[in-house]
């Protein structure tokens, strides 16, 4: 008997000593809903799924857009999912069927409550329990916070297949990227999520107009007004930024990386034609741009092209500012230089301060082609970006063709 008692004791020191058995998280569709205001909730879908290492792996859509997500956390109950360049930042406590927590930027001081639940083989980010009353495909002339000092225009791009709607809104700074949604009965409800950008719209459709409540995270919200109007179109990009007059280039002098100043002015960049791009790596409509010059970079080899990037950072430190521009030059494989231009805040007045020769920094990002003799020709106002489809294919062809005619042009100096 005394040994079966040592035995049994020996036994329960084993069990309690055990490691408890690991939760993991099911493996398939989810649905995360984040909460904004007006007690509404923002929609996005992801998939989860595990590889060979069984390691987490986690990827997140809005209409065509697909995110790979490959830093995540997880420790006992707990899961920290980092989106790809961008600093936001998913973090909760999980069931095998459900996470718990919070979407936050740090920098900017926001954190956005969420839920996650796992839908099976379901993927529809928003409930209908009406058949749509409409068709939303085509262009809408818009107007955010109208008859207000923040008034500002736009051109809403729509496909609606049954209830189902993809689209965009693009405004004369850049595009709202990928929005998804439905339209249930009258009522239309797009969003997007991608670690930067947290985007609710909703509205009530007629076939002519729609009027609804643009929500961002669950720190702003507008109203908006729309109109169809097939033929409705923004200012040229290249018309809004300009330089002043007594201006014909463009004078800076910005730290990378290393701490080295770079500027225009450099032997590296005599006699050849360069881009520079005025961006942040908070921005998606920058991010958008950066993976296309990168890419346009690769396949236009040239000696006589140069790439450079100013960043305006509301990261709080330099040393935080550089690590966000490490991580994009990591992710995206930036093979240019990315200057750190401003940290702590990312104001468009202060930015025109650093480059005075422009008559206002509008938008991230912007994009200013130099030639071969130092002169600014053409300046790009915002990005469209892939999500805009047709606009975008026009873009890189003028892009691509004015690139080329400037290369082209010899230096007269």
């Amino acid at each position: 008997m005394k040994k079966l008692g040592i035995l049994f004791i020996i036994s329960i020191f084993v069990i309690s000593c055990s490691e408890p058995k690991k939760i993991t998280l099911q493996k398939g569709n989810w649905l995360a809903k984040l909460q904004v205001q007006d007690n509404k909730d923002l929609p996005f879908s992801f998939l989860i799924d595990y590889n060979d290492q069984n390691e987490i792996e986690i990827q997140v859509f809005n209409a065509e857009e697909v995110i790979t997500v490959d830093e995540i956390v997880v420790k006992n109950d707990s899961i920290t999912i980092k989106m790809p360049v961008f600093e936001g930042y998913l973090k909760g406590k999980f069931t095998p069927h459900k996470i718990t927590g919070n979407f936050v930027k740090e920098s900017l001081d926001r954190v956005v409550p969420f839920t996650a639940i796992y839908t099976n083989n379901i993927l529809e980010r928003f409930a209908t329990t009406n058949s749509p009353i409409v068709n939303v495909t085509g262009i809408w002339e818009t107007v955010f916070s109208p008859n207000t000092n923040e008034s500002y225009i736009a051109k809403g791009i729509f496909k609606q297949v049954d209830a189902k709607v993809t689209g965009t809104f693009r405004t004369t700074t850049g595009d709202y990227r990928y929005l998804e949604g439905v339209l249930d009965g009258d009522s239309l409800k797009l969003s997007t999520f991608d670690g930067a950008h947290a985007f609710l719209f909703t509205a009530k459709a007629t076939d002519s107009v729609l009027e609804g409540t643009f929500y961002s995270g669950n720190h702003f919200k507008e109203p908006f007004i729309a109109k169809r109007n097939k033929s409705y179109e923004l200012p040229a990009d290249t018309s809004l930024t300009y330089l002043n007059e007594g201006y014909k280039k463009l004078d800076f002098s910005f730290p990378d990386e290393n701490n080295n100043l770079i500027s225009l002015t450099d032997a590296a960049y005599k006699n050849k034609v360069v881009i520079v791009q005025i961006m942040g790596t908070w921005c998606p409509n920058c991010l958008d741009e950066t993976k296309f010059l990168t890419e346009f970079l690769t396949e236009h080899k040239n000696k006589d092209l140069e790439i450079i990037s100013l960043a305006f950072e509301y990261a709080k430190t330099k040393e935080s500012a550089f690590n966000k521009i490490r991580r994009l030059k990591e992710k995206v494989n930036v093979p240019y230089p990315i200057l750190l231009a401003q940290y702590g805040n990312s104001s468009k007045q202060q930015a025109q301060q650093k480059l005075p020769m422009l008559n206002h920094i509008l938008s991230y990002p912007t994009t200013i082609l130099i030639d071969r003799n130092g002169d600014v020709r053409k300046i790009h106002t915002g990005f469209n970006g892939p999500a805009t489809g047709e606009k975008y294919k026009e873009f890189k062809t003028d892009f691509t063709n004015t690139i080329n005619r400037l290369l082209k042009e010899k230096s007269t100096k």
